[in-house]
Protein backbone atom coordinates (compact mmCIF):
# COMPACT_ATOMS: atom_id res chain seq x y z
CA UNK A 1 0.00 0.00 0.00
CA UNK A 2 1.62 3.47 -0.59
CA UNK A 3 1.80 6.06 2.01
CA UNK A 4 -1.00 8.39 1.10
CA UNK A 5 -3.29 5.70 0.83
CA UNK A 6 -2.61 4.42 4.55
CA UNK A 7 -2.67 8.04 5.60
CA UNK A 8 -6.12 8.24 4.15
CA UNK A 9 -7.23 4.89 4.59
CA UNK A 10 -6.74 5.20 8.48
CA UNK A 11 -7.49 8.11 8.97
CA UNK A 12 -11.51 8.46 9.77
CA UNK A 13 -11.45 5.31 11.72
CA UNK A 14 -8.90 6.47 14.16
CA UNK A 15 -10.85 9.76 14.76
CA UNK A 16 -14.14 8.41 14.70
CA UNK A 17 -13.66 5.45 17.38
CA UNK A 18 -11.63 8.05 19.38
CA UNK A 19 -14.84 10.23 19.18
CA UNK A 20 -16.70 7.25 20.59
CA UNK A 21 -14.63 6.80 23.24
CA UNK A 22 -14.51 10.33 24.24
CA UNK A 23 -18.14 11.51 24.67
CA UNK A 24 -19.13 7.65 25.69
CA UNK A 25 -20.84 8.21 29.05
CA UNK A 26 -18.47 4.98 30.39
CA UNK A 27 -15.58 7.39 30.33
CA UNK A 28 -17.50 10.23 32.13
CA UNK A 29 -18.03 7.44 34.85
CA UNK A 30 -14.68 7.28 35.02
CA UNK A 31 -14.16 10.88 35.60
CA UNK A 32 -16.66 10.89 38.44
CA UNK A 33 -15.27 7.86 40.53
CA UNK A 34 -11.88 9.84 40.04
CA UNK A 35 -13.24 12.58 41.79
CA UNK A 36 -14.09 14.81 38.60
CA UNK A 37 -17.45 16.78 38.71
CA UNK A 38 -20.18 16.07 35.67
CA UNK A 39 -19.06 18.00 32.78
CA UNK A 40 -16.00 18.51 30.62
CA UNK A 41 -13.25 18.73 33.79
CA UNK A 42 -12.25 15.09 33.27
CA UNK A 43 -11.73 15.33 29.67
CA UNK A 44 -9.69 18.86 29.77
CA UNK A 45 -8.09 18.01 32.53
CA UNK A 46 -7.44 14.44 31.65
CA UNK A 47 -6.28 14.58 28.03
CA UNK A 48 -4.72 17.90 28.21
CA UNK A 49 -3.08 16.91 31.58
CA UNK A 50 -0.17 15.42 29.63
CA UNK A 51 1.06 19.19 29.42
CA UNK A 52 1.72 19.47 33.15
CA UNK A 53 0.41 22.19 34.90
CA UNK A 54 -0.24 25.27 32.11
CA UNK A 55 -1.66 27.91 31.86
CA UNK A 56 -5.12 27.63 30.25
CA UNK A 57 -4.06 30.19 27.30
CA UNK A 58 -1.66 27.44 26.49
CA UNK A 59 -3.71 24.34 27.14
CA UNK A 60 -6.66 26.39 24.78
CA UNK A 61 -3.47 27.37 22.15
CA UNK A 62 -2.39 23.83 21.86
CA UNK A 63 -5.76 21.65 21.47
CA UNK A 64 -7.22 24.20 18.99
CA UNK A 65 -10.19 23.11 17.78
CA UNK A 66 -12.45 23.42 20.96
CA UNK A 67 -14.02 26.79 22.40
CA UNK A 68 -11.99 28.61 25.00
CA UNK A 69 -14.82 29.02 26.87
CA UNK A 70 -14.98 25.57 27.28
CA UNK A 71 -11.57 24.59 27.63
CA UNK A 72 -10.82 27.51 30.16
CA UNK A 73 -14.31 26.28 32.68
CA UNK A 74 -13.00 22.76 31.99
CA UNK A 75 -9.40 22.88 33.02
CA UNK A 76 -10.21 25.28 35.89
CA UNK A 77 -12.84 22.78 37.27
CA UNK A 78 -10.35 20.20 36.92
CA UNK A 79 -7.46 21.85 38.51
CA UNK A 80 -9.38 21.88 41.67
CA UNK A 81 -9.35 17.94 41.61
CA UNK A 82 -6.09 16.78 40.89
CA UNK A 83 -2.70 17.27 39.61
CA UNK A 84 -2.37 17.31 35.76
CA UNK A 85 -0.36 14.43 35.56
CA UNK A 86 -2.40 12.50 37.94
CA UNK A 87 -5.61 13.20 35.49
CA UNK A 88 -4.02 12.28 32.58
CA UNK A 89 -3.04 8.80 34.33
CA UNK A 90 -6.88 8.21 35.30
CA UNK A 91 -7.27 9.38 31.53
CA UNK A 92 -4.95 7.24 30.18
CA UNK A 93 -6.83 4.26 32.42
CA UNK A 94 -9.97 5.35 30.90
CA UNK A 95 -8.76 5.27 27.60
CA UNK A 96 -7.50 1.94 28.17
CA UNK A 97 -10.74 0.33 29.57
CA UNK A 98 -13.14 1.71 26.88
CA UNK A 99 -10.54 -0.59 24.56
CA UNK A 100 -10.84 -3.27 26.26
CA UNK A 101 -14.50 -3.06 26.11
CA UNK A 102 -14.97 -2.10 22.52
CA UNK A 103 -12.56 -3.54 20.87
CA UNK A 104 -13.38 -6.60 19.22
CA UNK A 105 -11.92 -10.14 20.69
CA UNK A 106 -10.66 -11.48 17.50
CA UNK A 107 -8.04 -8.46 17.05
CA UNK A 108 -4.37 -9.14 16.59
CA UNK A 109 -4.02 -6.72 19.19
CA UNK A 110 -0.27 -7.37 19.77
CA UNK A 111 0.76 -6.90 16.15
CA UNK A 112 -0.98 -3.44 16.00
CA UNK A 113 0.68 -2.82 19.07
CA UNK A 114 3.94 -3.57 17.44
CA UNK A 115 2.88 -1.75 14.24
CA UNK A 116 1.67 1.29 15.77
CA UNK A 117 4.40 1.68 18.40
CA UNK A 118 7.09 1.89 15.57
CA UNK A 119 4.75 4.13 14.19
CA UNK A 120 4.76 6.52 17.17
CA UNK A 121 8.46 6.15 17.74
CA UNK A 122 9.64 7.25 15.05
CA UNK A 123 7.38 10.22 14.80
CA UNK A 124 8.45 13.74 14.90
CA UNK A 125 6.94 15.39 17.51
CA UNK A 126 8.69 18.97 17.35
CA UNK A 127 5.40 21.83 17.23
CA UNK A 128 3.03 18.63 18.46
CA UNK A 129 3.06 19.54 22.10
CA UNK A 130 -0.07 17.70 22.83
CA UNK A 131 1.14 13.88 21.08
CA UNK A 132 4.57 14.73 22.23
CA UNK A 133 2.46 14.34 25.86
CA UNK A 134 1.02 11.59 24.92
CA UNK A 135 3.86 10.00 23.46
CA UNK A 136 5.42 9.96 26.74
CA UNK A 137 2.34 8.82 28.80
CA UNK A 138 3.12 5.54 30.58
CA UNK A 139 1.65 2.07 28.79
CA UNK A 140 1.83 -1.21 30.09
CA UNK A 141 3.04 -3.82 28.04
CA UNK A 142 1.04 -6.70 30.39
CA UNK A 143 -2.49 -4.72 28.81
CA UNK A 144 -1.91 -5.72 24.91
CA UNK A 145 -6.07 -4.69 24.28
CA UNK A 146 -5.50 -1.49 26.74
CA UNK A 147 -2.51 -0.70 24.95
CA UNK A 148 -3.54 -0.73 21.53
CA UNK A 149 -6.26 1.40 22.45
CA UNK A 150 -4.15 3.74 23.97
CA UNK A 151 -1.66 3.41 21.05
CA UNK A 152 -4.68 4.82 19.00
CA UNK A 153 -5.84 7.61 20.78
CA UNK A 154 -2.00 8.60 20.49
CA UNK A 155 -1.65 8.62 16.71
CA UNK A 156 -4.97 10.24 17.01
CA UNK A 157 -3.21 13.39 18.65
CA UNK A 158 -0.94 13.26 16.19
CA UNK A 159 -3.41 13.87 13.54
CA UNK A 160 -5.28 16.35 15.14
CA UNK A 161 -1.89 18.23 16.19
CA UNK A 162 -1.07 17.75 12.61
CA UNK A 163 -4.42 19.40 11.45
CA UNK A 164 -4.57 22.44 14.09
CA UNK A 165 -0.75 23.22 12.24
CA UNK A 166 -2.29 22.92 8.31
CA UNK A 167 -5.42 24.63 9.31
CA UNK A 168 -3.42 27.81 9.97
CA UNK A 169 -1.13 27.70 7.30
CA UNK A 170 -4.28 27.58 4.85
CA UNK A 171 -5.20 30.51 6.34
CA UNK A 172 -8.76 29.22 8.75
CA UNK A 173 -9.39 30.07 12.49
CA UNK A 174 -9.81 26.71 14.54
CA UNK A 175 -13.02 28.04 14.83
CA UNK A 176 -14.13 28.54 11.16
CA UNK A 177 -12.40 24.59 10.06
CA UNK A 178 -15.08 23.67 12.97
CA UNK A 179 -18.15 25.41 11.33
CA UNK A 180 -16.92 24.39 7.73
CA UNK A 181 -16.25 20.56 8.99
CA UNK A 182 -19.14 20.39 11.39
CA UNK A 183 -21.45 22.56 10.45
CA UNK A 184 -22.33 26.11 12.85
CA UNK A 185 -24.92 23.41 15.74
CA UNK A 186 -22.09 20.98 16.33
CA UNK A 187 -19.41 23.67 16.54
CA UNK A 188 -21.54 25.44 18.83
CA UNK A 189 -21.88 22.04 21.03
CA UNK A 190 -18.23 22.35 21.20
CA UNK A 191 -17.65 25.43 22.52
CA UNK A 192 -17.79 27.93 19.97
CA UNK A 193 -20.12 30.93 20.47
CA UNK A 194 -22.30 32.25 18.04
CA UNK A 195 -19.94 31.24 14.99
CA UNK A 196 -20.94 32.35 11.55
CA UNK A 197 -21.54 29.90 8.83
CA UNK A 198 -19.14 28.98 6.81
CA UNK A 199 -18.19 31.50 3.89
CA UNK A 200 -18.10 29.80 0.23
CA UNK A 201 -13.93 30.44 0.30
CA UNK A 202 -13.41 28.82 3.17
CA UNK A 203 -14.72 25.34 2.49
CA UNK A 204 -11.92 24.84 -0.30
CA UNK A 205 -9.29 26.39 2.28
CA UNK A 206 -10.27 23.54 4.65
CA UNK A 207 -9.99 20.85 2.20
CA UNK A 208 -6.66 21.87 1.45
CA UNK A 209 -5.55 21.48 5.24
CA UNK A 210 -7.06 18.13 5.05
CA UNK A 211 -4.87 17.63 1.78
CA UNK A 212 -1.57 19.05 3.92
CA UNK A 213 -2.52 16.82 6.89
CA UNK A 214 -2.22 14.10 5.00
CA UNK A 215 1.22 15.19 3.67
CA UNK A 216 2.44 16.13 6.78
CA UNK A 217 1.58 12.64 8.78
CA UNK A 218 3.31 10.87 5.29
CA UNK A 219 6.89 10.78 6.66
CA UNK A 220 5.16 8.89 9.63
CA UNK A 221 3.68 6.09 7.99
CA UNK A 222 6.94 6.24 5.38
CA UNK A 223 8.33 3.88 8.17
CA UNK A 224 6.70 0.73 7.61
CA UNK A 225 7.17 -1.43 3.92
CA UNK A 226 4.12 -1.00 1.35
CA UNK A 227 2.89 -4.66 2.96
CA UNK A 228 3.32 -3.57 6.32
CA UNK A 229 1.09 -0.27 5.42
CA UNK A 230 -1.58 -2.90 3.91
CA UNK A 231 -1.59 -4.95 6.97
CA UNK A 232 -2.02 -1.72 9.31
CA UNK A 233 -4.52 -0.07 7.79
CA UNK A 234 -6.35 -3.87 7.83
CA UNK A 235 -5.74 -3.85 11.60
CA UNK A 236 -7.47 -0.44 12.33
CA UNK A 237 -10.70 -1.40 10.06
CA UNK A 238 -10.93 -4.51 12.26
CA UNK A 239 -9.96 -2.74 15.58
CA UNK A 240 -12.53 0.15 15.11
CA UNK A 241 -14.90 -2.35 13.46
CA UNK A 242 -17.49 -2.49 16.21
CA UNK A 243 -18.70 -0.10 18.99
CA UNK A 244 -20.54 -3.08 21.29
CA UNK A 245 -19.14 -4.23 23.68
CA UNK A 246 -16.68 -7.20 23.04
CA UNK A 247 -13.70 -7.81 26.28
CA UNK A 248 -15.22 -7.18 30.18
CA UNK A 249 -13.96 -3.85 31.15
CA UNK A 250 -10.90 -3.23 34.17
CA UNK A 251 -12.59 -2.34 36.93
CA UNK A 252 -10.98 0.72 38.68
CA UNK A 253 -11.77 0.88 42.43
CA UNK A 254 -13.49 4.33 43.61
CA UNK A 255 -10.92 6.92 44.55
CA UNK A 256 -7.91 4.75 43.78
CA UNK A 257 -4.76 7.11 42.59
CA UNK A 258 -3.91 6.47 38.86
CA UNK A 259 -0.55 7.59 39.55
CA UNK A 260 -0.24 4.35 42.27
CA UNK A 261 -1.33 2.03 39.54
CA UNK A 262 1.49 -0.70 39.00
CA UNK A 263 2.77 0.21 34.99
CA UNK A 264 5.68 -0.42 32.61
CA UNK A 265 7.28 3.03 32.28
CA UNK A 266 8.28 3.91 28.79
CA UNK A 267 8.81 7.15 26.51
CA UNK A 268 6.99 6.54 23.78
CA UNK A 269 3.44 5.21 24.62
Amino acid sequence: MEIIDCVTRVARPIHDFGDEFMSDAATAAVGLRAGFPPGRAFYCRGRFGVLGEAPEEVVRSVQGFLGPGLVTEGWRAGRAVMPAAEAAAWYALAVRQWGRAHIPAEVDVERFGHLARRLIEAADGDALPLFAGWRAQSCPEDDAVGAAMQRLHVLREHRGACHLAAVRLCGLSARSAMVVNLGVEQAVHYGWDQPDPAAAHEVPLWRRAERLTDELQAPLYAVLTDRERAEFARLVDELTSSPLPQRPPVVMPAHSPAAGVRETSQNSA
